[in-house]
């Protein structure tokens, strides 16, 4: 499976390398929240009660890379139905690769696509804005990016294997990710002093939002174990059921 899962990620990132584009196009998103409503958070963190430790840059930031996992990966889907369309999916039926090797390659090449996206983000947010994060702080919050593409990625590929249909794709991932971006405060912050008791409530379903929590905990340096428990445990959950899922998926497709 080792051998497999490196022969796919070779694969799959030498085809992404020939078209860097991904690069800047990936960050463009998080990259004009930080210029366009970054300054307004700014505005606001210091004169309003109930958001979480940090200035706006540690508020923001890390949510934005989370962000970034979030529909960067979910939308890896797509390259799987262009392969699928292809033919790649069939001939792969007749080897005798490693089913969880196909998918772990694959998901993992997504992964390091983010954390390098990631990094730019940081660094930016660093260099322009005056973000001051920990280093061992920002080496946390990257692994914790990197395991969130990993799942999403995972899901993503599932459901489009399930689905099969470029059409149905696009228009579920819209439903799914609206809401879970809403509610896990990306954006704003959803505490139990600015947000109503019911949506507080919802948001604390999300499992996203501890994954948030996580991350704006590393970036201010909090990294005592309460912080990060909850959000590292849900994550590790989720992951650990994506990555089943999306094996699954394939063995269906291989058998």
């Amino acid at each position: 499976m080792v051998r497999d899962t490196w022969l796919i990620f070779r694969r799959d990132l030498a085809l992404s390398l020939r078209n860097p584009a991904w690069i800047i196009l990936g960050i463009m998103q998080p990259l004009l929240y930080l210029v366009l409503f970054g300054p307004l958070m700014e505005k606001v963190v210091g004169s309003t009660p109930g958001f979480p430790p940090g200035n706006s840059w540690t508020i923001l930031t890390p949510a934005l890379i989370v962000q970034l996992a979030l529909f960067s990966s979910s939308f890896a889907g797509f390259s799987l139905l262009r392969d699928y369309r292809a033919g790649v999916i069939e001939r792969l039926r007749v080897t005798p690769a490693s089913r969880a090797g196909l998918l772990l390659g694959k998901v993992t090449n997504n992964a390091l696509q983010t954390i390098v996206q990631a990094v730019l983000i940081t660094v930016l947010a660093t260099l322009v804005f005056g973000l001051d994060a920990p280093l061992g702080g920002v080496l946390l919050s990257l692994l914790i990016v990197g395991l969130t593409a990993m799942t999403l990625c995972s899901a993503s590929y599932a459901v489009a294997l399930t689905l099969k249909s470029e059409q149905t794709f696009p228009a579920f991932l819209n439903a799914v990710l609206m809401p879970v971006l809403l509610l896990s405060g990306i954006l704003l912050p959803i505490t139990s002093i600015l947000a109503p008791g019911w949506l507080y409530v919802i948001s604390r379903i999300n499992p996203f939002t501890h994954v948030v929590d996580a991350e704006r905990a590393s970036f201010r340096g909090d990294l005592t174990f309460s912080s990060l428990f909850t959000g590292g445990m849900v994550l590790l959950v989720m992951a650990l059921l994506a990555v089943w899922w999306g094996v699954r998926v394939f063995q269906r497709e291989n058998a």
